[in-house]
């Protein structure tokens, strides 16, 4: 039998019997859709992730207050009890493999300018912040080098809030109203979207001085430590928490982030939704396996006088146990190729109403989904193939 025959034959039983192509179809779909759908969640999940934190570099260090164990897990990125002090930070610039520091305080500050009033964030930072952050300031300047316990009346804005408060006004040398406070506009950032959880954009950044009288505070929220040389980061790390818990009477009461302990974290988080996707999917397509074999031993046994007359014709068992692989392969392809093509739609609807997250699934997992459909339906089809090509042609044209 010419292949053109055999699909067209194919083609003709699958019309035929309506129904129960159209269940193999969904359960495939279904099967095929689960994990193109969660590969392209987790991978733009784990996109997200990694541009958050791709702001610290491979040559970065956090320094936080609070102390929790790094092994095995997320270090926290949020405070504990006891204040990282100004002083803390200066001492921590003295170490030999520092090249800067960037001493951080962080909170939310009603800014108003002309009669408009925005809530925006207010970043208390120095100079070197930053070159750590790899921040532009094409109009204007950035925050003069200076020491950290100087207080003046300046700040940087983000291209959102000078659009919000100015609009197509001039802004340089301009001054704001910062909480009962006044700072003038010294320089613009460019557009550096978000990092860390702090959109830029709308962020209005003033020496750390300032900032602490503006929110009153005598602690930092963290310090940012850029790195010498990346193969001094474990030395440098232990040198940081030394050097912090002698000046806080003998405690180690502070948590230092490296890059490390954050891909270990990203390695963790990948092998949970790996784990899902394997189960989920595999659970769905096996249960899709079990249904095209019983649907095939179904349809066996209601074509059997179909199968005596072509054994009758001359077909040999290979060719008859061909057809019926044939069909469920042609079912599972269908199906795996429906169930990609909404996946990727419900993706894309997903991006259009997420546009910081780019969820794409990768193209590895289409083409693993669609071997693994090929797969069940071969493997699930190949025991009623087989009994359909031992019929003998008497027995079952009777």
């Amino acid at each position: 039998m010419r292949w053109q025959d055999q699909l067209q034959f194919n083609l003709r039983v699958l019309l035929r019997q309506r129904f129960r192509t159209l269940m193999q179809l969904i359960a495939m779909s279904i099967g095929v859709f689960a994990v193109v759908l969660l590969t392209g969640l987790g991978e733009g999940g784990r996109q997200f992730v990694m541009a958050e934190f791709s702001v610290l570099g491979k040559d970065t260090l956090l320094v936080i207050p609070g102390r929790k164990e790094t092994s095995g897990g997320m270090p926290p990125l949020t405070g504990g009890t006891r204040d990282i002090t100004l002083q803390d930070a200066q001492s921590l610039a003295r170490l030999r493999n520092v090249e800067g520091i960037a001493a951080l305080v962080v909170g939310k500050a009603e800014v108003s300018y002309g009669g408009r009033n925005r809530e925006s964030l207010v970043m208390g930072a120095n100079a070197d912040f930053f070159s750590i952050r790899n921040l532009q300031v094409p109009q204007g300047q950035m925050l003069p080098d200076m020491p950290l316990d100087q207080a003046r009346p300046i700040c940087v804005i983000g291209p959102t809030l000078k659009r919000e408060l100015f609009s197509a006004q001039p802004t340089l040398g301009q001054w704001l109203k910062i909480t009962g406070s006044r700072c003038q506009v010294i320089g613009i950032l460019a557009d550096s979207g978000t990092g860390l959880g702090f959109d830029m954009n709308s962020s209005l950044i003033m020496p750390v001085a300032s900032s602490m009288q503006l929110f009153n505070t005598q602690g930092l929220y963290r310090i940012m430590v850029d790195v010498r040389s990346v193969s001094s980061m474990t030395q440098l790390a232990r040198q940081i928490e030394q050097v912090m818990q002698q000046r806080h009477e003998g405690q180690l009461d502070i948590t230092v982030i490296t890059p490390a302990s954050v891909l270990s974290a990203f390695d963790d988080i990948l092998a949970v939704i790996t784990l899902a996707i394997a189960g989920i999917g595999g659970i769905s397509l096996f249960v899709t396996g079990i249904l095209i074999m019983n649907m095939t031993l179904i349809s066996i046994s209601q074509r059997t006088a179909e199968i005596g007359l072509l054994k009758a014709l001359g077909a040999s068992s290979r060719e008859v146990r061909l057809l019926f692989v044939s069909e469920a392969l042609m079912l599972c392809l269908a199906g795996a190729i429906l169930g990609i093509t909404c996946a990727e739609l419900l993706l894309w609807l997903v991006s259009l109403q997420f546009t910081d997250l780019l969820f794409i699934a990768p193209w590895w997992a289409s083409i693993l989904a669609l071997l693994v459909a090929l797969s069940c339906g071969l493997i699930f089809s190949w025991l009623p193939a087989n009994r359909a090509a031992s019929l003998p042609p008497v027995e079952a044209l009777r």
